[in-house]
């Protein structure tokens, strides 16, 4: 089945020439992108050995072997790995998203959490994984499987802090218009399992740990096939650069000391007197990234090149506000269109990263790349043979169940002839309605990766 279930759907409306080409080219780069074949490639069991890339690990040196985890795209990961441990995995606990079909695994439990903002399901499910292991002993292996949401997914806020105040800090950071490396700063320092404060913990114990991940940053370089294991900060496996100064400069910076819980601001005060973040590699912590942001740019343009179409990566550094970012593509497709510059058409543009959407007052149904999509559609109007797949790659964008939004040259005159307002649609975030309406809304469910934004620009 492709990853995008409702192909067929966005082939029915709009101009079938542009969508064709998109669909392929999303539907093949998400494919590529898939942590479950990922896995598969990259760890094996041979007898008792545990290949990792060229590490090699004797299984018969280990009393126990759990796996934990959490993130977006953790439903694919942990059924890879329990295809190659089976029975060997003695309990694992991995904290995910969503739950589909396929999903029910025999040694891994997937259990929800909340996302965007964590929630008290997430919280018991941390604390489940915490006390397995503070029973961890030398002879244990722990695995850990981590993908981009870990941060709110396995939410364990520091003492005195309820679950629901660490919930309304991050809805605070999120509408303020917050950079997700600024959310994690905050994240990361008032919480009891972020920041390596989990890899911590396992050091403490003395078991030894491999991680898992893919990594959703903005800026991270191609991992193409990782061998060895790398040096690796933030989530709850890696060291941590910032300090408690920094995440309170945060709060400060978005005027929010005044409005964030008491208790989060109680607790960031206090932060010259509690113990900091590691800073530094923690004994028997293995950490193998297995995806970095701009592998999905390398994985569209070389499903472009099957379609035998040239693509240009414009930037895996796309951030700040959707709206403006969609408006600045449509702009940019246009000069490709009529001006040639700075490539000539038929051609491929691709723009990853992470948008964000701030909120004022009340919003409607929507994400950041929906936004994104009908911004663009906004501005590129009828100027025929231009068109858009903007994805958010793990499957859902914001807190809906779409994927994002595919436009096109043809989006702005069917939602005149519908009713639809754009603009209304753009200064409410209501995007999700008119998407949907329109029939310019991507479905893909769980992915399998999530390497933030991937933008796809067809112009031809």
């Amino acid at each position: 089945m492709l990853p995008i279930k409702n192909s067929q759907e966005l082939l029915n409306t709009g101009d079938p020439a542009v969508r064709t080409v998109l669909l392929h080219i999303a539907n093949n780069a998400l494919t590529m992108l898939n942590a479950e074949s990922r896995i598969a490639s990259l760890v094996c069991l041979e007898g008792n050995c545990l290949h990792v890339g060229d590490r090699t690990w004797d299984l018969a040196k280990y009393k126990r072997i759990f796996v934990i985890g959490a993130g977006k795209a953790g439903n694919h990961m942990a059924r890879a790995l329990e295809k190659i441990l089976g029975e060997r995995i003695a309990r694992g606990i991995v904290i995910v998203k969503q739950l589909e079909p396929g999903d029910e695994l025999r040694h891994i439990e997937l259990t929800l959490g909340g996302h965007p903002y964590p929630n008290e399901a997430g919280w018991k499910a941390t604390r489940r994984i915490l006390e397995l292991l503070d029973a961890c002993t030398p002879e244990d292996l722990i695995l850990s499987l981590i993908s981009g949401g870990s941060s709110a997914l396995m939410n364990c806020p520091a003492d005195g802090i309820p679950v629901e105040e660490e919930s309304r800090l991050t809805r605070q950071l999120l509408t303020a218009g917050a950079k997700i490396l600024e959310i994690n700063t905050v994240r990361r320092h008032v919480s009891a399992v972020n920041g390596g404060r989990l890899a911590q913990r396992v050091a403490a114990a003395g078991a030894e740990m491999i991680n898992l991940v893919l990594s959703d940053r903005v800026g991270d370089e191609a991992v193409g096939t990782p061998r060895v294991p790398v040096a690796y900060t933030g989530t709850q496996i890696g060291i941590d650069p910032t300090t408690f100064g920094d995440a309170w400069a945060v709060l400060e910076r978005y005027h929010l000391l005044e409005r964030a819980p008491a208790s989060v601001v109680a607790h960031l005060r206090r932060g010259s007197s509690l113990p900091e973040t590691p800073k530094a590699g923690l004994p028997r912590v293995h950490t193998f990234v297995i995806q970095g942001l701009e592998d999905a740019c390398v994985a569209a343009v070389a499903a472009a090149e099957r379609e035998g179409l040239v693509a240009t990566v414009l930037t895996s550094f796309l951030e700040g506000d959707s709206r403006q970012a969609g408006l600045f593509l449509g702009a940019l497709a246009r000069e490709v269109r009529c001006r040639q510059r700075p490539v000539a058409p038929p051609c491929i543009l691709i723009a990853a990263g992470e948008t964000t959407v701030r909120l004022e007052g009340e919003a409607g149904s929507g994400g950041p790349s929906q936004e994104l999509a009908l911004a663009f559609a906004q501005q590129v109007g009828d100027l025929r043979g231009i068109g858009i797949a903007a994805i958010e790659t793990e499957g859902t964008d914001g807190p809906t169940d779409l994927a994002g939004g595919l436009t096109d040259c043809t989006t702005a005159r069917r939602a005149r002839e519908a009713g639809i307002d754009i603009l209304n649609a753009l200064d409410r975030h209501d995007c999700c309605p008119a998407l949907t309406a329109l029939g310019d809304h991507l479905v893909t469910g769980n992915t399998g990766t999530n390497l933030c934004d991937l933008n796809i620009i067809y112009i031809r």
